[in-house]
């Protein structure tokens, strides 16, 4: 694709501020910001990945996916604003279920160990994990303010914040779920993911670009399960004080 061609793109950026300023719906300058910042993102990340597929060196694989989680867990914590320690949590449920899902594909040989494969794979696993990180907390903090009364009776007879939270915990790991889950159900009738038709789009058989995307797929599918799972053990005796009371809850959710 020339340069040419992709400039061409910003028509549906300017078709959607359009319809924005028409429908009066004040989008325009989120719009301009977030193409602005894609594009510079996107070219620089770019330009570094193709300075480390040429170098080739272990370090650097290492140092930008530990960025990526990094970013990952920041942007994830939006949504468990005041809760004390949320960050290094989420950090660490993405970094176990990132060394899980690498250590399967490196150690039966499903990737070559190359940047190539791992950054990207990486890259899309974690964007998973966020996500999914996300949603769990946006809905455990709801499900804790909804079910406040039974789970303040619970603990008045004895039960432990575990205990209180048995309930509530498993609803936001279904919940966190229920989007990877309904991808599954769905891939190649509703929808071609990006991996397999950026591949197909290249160039390469489509057989083989299905096959990628099956391990895409079920990687997901695991570290979004190892993600949710992993979170519901290390956050819900955040909601808690020290003497077993339920913290004020403050809405991070935008």
């Amino acid at each position: 694709m020339s340069l040419l061609s992709l400039s061409f793109t910003l028509l549906f950026i300017v078709g959607t501020m359009l319809v924005s300023v028409w429908q009066r719906l004040g989008l325009e300058k989120d719009i301009a910001v977030g193409t602005l910042r894609s594009a510079i993102q996107l070219l620089a990340v770019g330009y570094v990945l193709q300075f480390i597929f040429q170098t080739d060196h272990l370090a650097y694989v290492v140092l930008i996916v530990i960025f990526m989680i990094c970013v990952a867990s920041w942007n994830a914590a939006k949504r468990g604003k005041g809760l004390h320690g949320i960050v290094w949590r989420i950090a660490l449920a993405i970094t176990v279920s990132e060394v899980l899902m690498m250590s399967i594909l490196l150690g039966l040989g499903i990737i070559d160990p190359t940047p190539q494969y791992i950054i990207p794979i990486s890259g899309m696993t974690i964007g998973s994990s966020m996500i999914v990180s996300g949603l769990f907390i946006n809905h455990l903090k709801s499900q804790i303010q909804q079910s406040k009364g039974e789970i303040e009776t619970l603990l008045s007879l004895g039960a432990t914040a575990q205990q209180a939270l048995q309930g509530v915990r498993k609803r936001a790991v279904k919940f966190s779920m229920i989007p990877t889950i309904d991808g599954m159900k769905t891939v190649g009738l509703v929808q071609l993911p990006g991996m397999m038709t950026g591949m197909i789009i290249a160039g390469a058989d489509p057989v083989i670009a299905v096959r990628y995307q099956i391990l895409i797929v079920f990687s997901f599918t695991c570290a979004a399960a190892v993600t949710s799972i992993l979170l519901s053990v290390l956050i819900y005796k955040l909601f808690f004080t020290s003497d077993l009371q339920l913290r004020p809850m403050i809405d991070g959710s935008s």
